[in-house]
């Protein structure tokens, strides 16, 4: 049985996607090392540049996603004279400081009229520094969405409700999708627009769960399934000794989203199913079908999930900026990462084995492509 063959044994194949903007450069190699390998994901999940990856995934031919993937990072690379004609810290600063004053062409630009006054009336959809034109121009031109609503990849994206401050996932297998939703899942304030969507306003997805894991954990019927979460931002991290520290490392804090205490309860959760569906095996038959019975053994689930925790490590001499460092450089190093780290953790294999019979959600933890015990 080849790599692809044995893993697709274990169920449906789920690739979960972060936000972190520049840092979604990592998932381009995660994917490339899975296409490699010839695993091709049934269900992507993205929030923020997530939610863009994963869409260009679902809405591609499978023979052509690593090409629309590659396009869509060369077009919002930024900065290619400060790469060369300067030290990397300097580059970094004057890199920054132009994406900041003059956006990025092909991603987004200033909005004039959001830096008069932070109390001028701009309207719902359009109180924002930048504008995102240019990326919705950007993105129809690589994702066929006619293949996300009739495909078979089923592509999730998550938003945050402005006005109820709930949690919405956009689901192809449920709802049409369309821009609106990849839009919504990456608008990120104050510097991009709320996207309204049947009424209702969106921010992006990552300022309530930038970790869109749970999607698959509540999904209903859930299903075996072999999940592969990347993790841009770094959970794990130094104790901070300077302000500029205490930036970086606060960002990491923040996105990263709970993703820890996620995963605990749905293990948690989990087991209990399994011990239900194992209880309720033990009562004579008889019993099975007494009145009220049936109803309590529908809380069990024997079905078993291995997610596989891709723990990006960080790049030398990053700091809070990388999230917008688009340089030629630092996409191609986070890329070059991501496919090595996967490489590495498909080569441990670390699905092989013997579990509790018990355990129906079984974690594994990569970082930077070695096997450490899970922390969850």
């Amino acid at each position: 049985m080849n790599l692809a063959s044995e893993l697709k044994a274990h169920g449906q194949q789920v690739l979960v996607l972060q936000g972190g903007g520049a840092l979604g450069a990592y998932q381009v190699g995660v994917y490339q090392a899975l296409h490699e390998a010839g695993v091709e994901p049934d269900w992507v999940i993205g929030t923020s540049i997530g939610a863009i990856n994963a869409a260009i995934i679902a809405g591609s031919p499978a023979e052509e996603r690593i090409d629309r993937l590659t396009e869509f990072w060369r077009r919002v690379e930024h900065g290619h004279g400060f790469d060369h004609a300067l030290p990397a810290a300097v580059a970094s600063f004057f890199r920054n400081w132009t994406t900041i004053v003059g956006g990025l062409p092909t991603f987004f630009t200033p909005n004039p009229s959001a830096f008069g006054s932070v109390h001028a009336a701009l309207g719902a959809e359009e109180a924002a520094y930048y504008s995102v034109d240019p990326l919705r121009e950007t993105l129809s031109d690589l994702i066929d969405f006619d293949r996300i609503n009739d495909g078979d990849v089923r592509l999730t994206v998550g938003a945050s409700s402005v006005t109820t401050s709930e949690m919405r996932y956009f689901d192809s297998r449920d709802m049409p999708l369309d821009l609106r939703h990849i839009m919504a899942s990456g608008a990120l304030p104050p510097a991009f627009p709320a996207v309204r969507i049947d009424g209702d306003l969106y921010w992006d997805g990552g300022i309530l769960s930038n970790t869109p894991v749970e999607a698959v954990f509540d999904d209903n019927p859930r299903r075996d399934s072999m999940v592969y979460a990347v993790h841009i931002w770094n959970s794990h991290g130094p104790e901070p000794e300077t302000i500029w520290d205490v930036m970086n490392r606060q960002k990491d804090v923040q996105y990263s989203s709970r993703a820890g205490t996620h995963i605990r309860r749905q293990r948690q959760l989990h087991k209990l199913r399994h011990v239900i569906t194992e209880l309720t095996a033990l009562l004579p038959d008889g019993c099975r079908t007494a009145p009220g019975v049936p109803e309590l053994a529908a809380y069990g689930c024997p079905t078993r999930m291995h997610v596989i925790r891709l723990l990006a490590p960080a790049l030398a001499g990053e700091d809070h900026s990388k999230d917008i460092d688009f340089s030629p450089s630092g996409i191609r190093q986070r890329r070059e990462a991501g496919y090595a780290d996967t490489m590495h953790t498909l080569e441990a294999a670390p699905w092989r084995g013997e579990f509790d019979p018990l355990e129906g959600f079984i974690l594994h933890e990569a970082i930077g492509g070695h096997m450490v015990e899970p922390t969850c």
